[in-house]
């Protein structure tokens, strides 16, 4: 594929490829720049003729999030770092000020491009299958009359008017909130003024009003067609949509936080009053409105983003709800995997099963509930579970494990349970869960100073008729049953007393003092883990052509993990990546990654699994399988502490190598890197969907132990 994709490139830009090497700064790509075309392959599965129509509406909400996420972190820490006058250099040689540059430049595109194809695509072909996103011109009097008395009912009680002029300063606007300038003016005096209207928030109103079944307008827009309601007497002289995007990044000194809970409760409050960094507005705003929103929010003209396109896209997650299965994929119930399922109706032994020989699940495939959840469930009511330990990422709130956990503690078990409460965007949800843990005696620790806490690792403590013996599960993803439905992730159940013991150890690491233990068997950051992937690239590039490195992990940025990917090429050992974010590493450039192909699957489901399999499998021997919850960036091998644990045994080492054998024969879902940075979509040659293949694997395995099952 790598040869493809060179191919495809002009002579002279190979040419000047070929004289990048292991000193220059652009053998990296730029981070940022990076998470843009992540964001444009979203755009391409919004415009994709071949994915069910609502599930395009998908892919459009989930790009508008990411793009309010990108902006809340990522550009809004660039803008902080100019703001402090720093110009330290991105690992491509970029200034704050040059990345910003190049930022916008990408986001305008993406923006243009998100517009034409809600506008050119979605909606009408939304209204040929019988959707409508509709205007208030384009409704009848009796649907007009419908919505007057919705507005009078619900919608006017809980608006309230923002007047600006010299008793009324102008309204502090909330980060994403949706907003409306609108210009008044005095019927009597003929003073001109401006007010602004806020939204309520979807948790108060729907942010799509319904008209009967499939016929939708944004309340945006019922509320600007009702302004007389809110300003009697006034005349109006128009209403502007805008949105404002604000810095959310929780800004902790935790070495000087008594009471780390605490503290993050503060600074959630003052999230919502951080620096202003994007500016969206719809592209009928009048200059003297959009200069009066400038000088308020301390913005500048780099900072506005016109749009054709309804304000914040996310809203089309509503649509998606839509019961229509004609325009969604296929349902999808995940199997209970063949080793922890029974004939009948009694629950399986999980502890035996696991006791036998190890088990490694995949999500979606496999059941969360009938695994995960079931391992938990089965510990906290199983009289010979002593102990149980948890670490906590991302929790649903209707997730069993919080429930579980607390169950154990009313039972008297001891049980311990690490609370991220630095996840970005979750913090609030995790006090929640810490604060239900602790009622119920779990010992609840917030992890340490300076990391956060991203492994996802539980131990189960047990005493059986041999003395006392643990339970472990290391995985992937989080403990949480909502992703655990449209996220791919794996997780390797075991009663190996070496992975164990690691554990043991790397709980008591988190909830008391010392230093991190070399471990016998799993690997971990931030101690471990760079050195660990040095060295096994290492030992693979000693081998030549006869070295062999497959890769699946969500980013690639870390500058020596990169060079020494780099430096294993030039031996000759061939390196496949599936990289389904940003990635910094430039592939097929002559003379420096020859034998590097990057790629990225997006999908029906998130791929979000790291793999590691350094070697041949189809040598004498062999090759070394790992799994675990850390991608190769900085932040996860510097600032995290991460898990990853060995797969050993020849049954589940097969299934991994299926596993990255559909990723990288993906031909539906995937794009390739090119050298140059650019990204192409694979064009399907032998129709291989790997989400779509996985299905059917599950499936033929639940067919297989349900035969075996059945009376002769």
């Amino acid at each position: 594929m790598e040869a493809d994709v060179i191919d495809s490139m002009e002579g002279a830009d190979l040419k000047a490829l070929a004289a990048v090497d292991m000193k220059s700064e652009e053998r990296f790509l730029n981070r940022e720049r990076s998470w843009c075309d992540f964001a444009d392959r979203l755009l391409d599965l919004m415009a994709d003729e071949e994915v069910p129509l609502l599930e395009r509406v998908k892919f459009a909400a989930i790009y508008a999030s990411g793009m309010d996420e990108f902006f809340q972190v990522r550009v809004a820490g660039l803008k902080d770092q100019v703001a402090a006058g720093l110009r330290s250099q991105s690992a491509d040689g970029k200034t704050p000020s040059q990345q910003l540059k190049l930022i916008r430049e990408d986001c305008l595109a993406l923006s243009a491009r998100a517009d034409r194809i809600f506008d050119g695509s979605l909606v009408p072909e939304l209204a040929g299958a019988d959707v409508y996103l509709v205007s208030w011109d384009e409704l009848g009097e009796e649907e007009r009359s419908q919505l007057l008395a919705l507005f009078e009912r619900e919608i006017f009680p809980v608006l309230t008017p923002l007047a600006v002029d010299p008793g009324h300063p102008f309204p502090y606007i909330s980060n994403l909130s949706i907003n409306l300038g609108v210009l008044v003016a005095d019927q009597d005096s003929g003073a001109h003024r401006f007010a602004r209207v806020k939204i309520p928030p979807r948790s108060i109103l729907p942010r799509l009003v319904q008209l009967g079944e499939s016929r939708f307008i944004p309340v945006e827009d019922v509320i600007g067609e009702n302004l007389d309601r809110l300003f009697p007497q006034m005349s109006i002289g128009g209403a502007y949509t805008f949105r404002v995007t604000r810095n959310t990044d929780l800004s902790l000194e935790e070495g000087e936080a008594d009471d780390l809970l605490a503290a993050v409760e503060v600074e959630l409050r003052r999230r919502r009053f951080g620096r202003a960094v994007r500016l969206e507005v719809r592209k009928n705003m009048p200059a003297h409105v959009l200069d009066l929103l400038l000088e308020e929010l301390e913005l500048t003209a780099d900072d506005v983003y016109e749009v054709a396109a309804p304000l914040d896209m996310a809203q089309l997650w509503q649509l998606h709800e839509i019961d229509r299965p004609d325009l969604h994929d296929p349902p999808w119930v995940p199997m209970t995997p063949p080793r922890l399922a029974t004939a009948g109706d009694e629950p399986v032994d999980l502890f035996a099963t696991i006791r036998e020989r190890d088990v490694l699940v995949h999500h979606p495939y496999d059941s969360f509930a009938s695994s995960v959840e079931a391992f938990v469930n089965q510990a906290a009511d199983d009289p010979r579970v002593l102990a149980m330990k948890q670490t906590l990422y991302r929790t649903s709130d209707d997730t069993e494990i919080v429930a579980a956990l607390v169950r154990a503690a009313e039972k008297g078990k001891q049980v311990a349970a690490l609370v991220e409460l630095k996840a970005r965007f979750d913090e609030q949800a995790n006090i929640v869960h810490a604060r239900q843990l602790e009622q119920a005696g779990v010992h609840v620790v917030y992890g340490l100073v300076g990391l956060k806490t991203h492994s996802k690792t539980a131990l189960v403590v047990r005493r059986e008729e041999d003395g006392v013996r643990g339970y472990c599960h290391i995985g992937t993803g989080n403990y949480n049953s909502g992703t655990a439905r449209v996220y791919e992730d794996l997780g390797l159940f075991s009663a190996d007393p070496e992975l164990c013991a690691d554990l043991t150890e790397l709980f008591n690491y988190l909830t008391g003092y010392g230093r991190q233990p070399r471990h016998r068997r799993i690997i971990t950051s931030p101690h471990e883990m760079r050195s660990w992937v040095l060295s096994e690239l290492a030992a693979e590039a000693e081998k030549g052509e006869r070295g062999r490195v497959v890769i699946k992990v969500n980013g690639l940025t870390d500058p020596s993990v990169i060079d020494a990917l780099y430096e294993t090429s030039g031996a000759g050992v061939r390196i496949d990546l599936v990289v389904r974010g940003v990635c910094s590493l430039r592939p097929g450039v002559p003379g420096l990654s020859d034998h590097i192909a990057v790629r990225s699957i997006v999908g029906r489901f998130l791929e979000h699994s790291r793999i590691y399999r350094f070697g041949d499998p189809a040598s004498k021997a062999g090759a070394r399988h790992f799994i675990g919850s850390s991608d190769l960036m900085e932040r996860n091998l510097d600032r995290r502490v991460e898990c990853v644990a060995p797969v050993r045994q020849p049954e589940l080492k097969d299934r991994l190598d299926e596993i990255l054998a559909l990723n990288l024969a993906d031909d539906t879902n995937s794009w390739q890197l090119g050298p140059d940075g650019s990204w192409r979509r694979n064009r399907a040659v032998a129709q291989v969907s790997l989400h779509r293949q996985l299905q059917e694997l599950a499936l033929g395995r639940a067919r297989r132990r349900r035969s075996a099952d059945a009376p002769a």
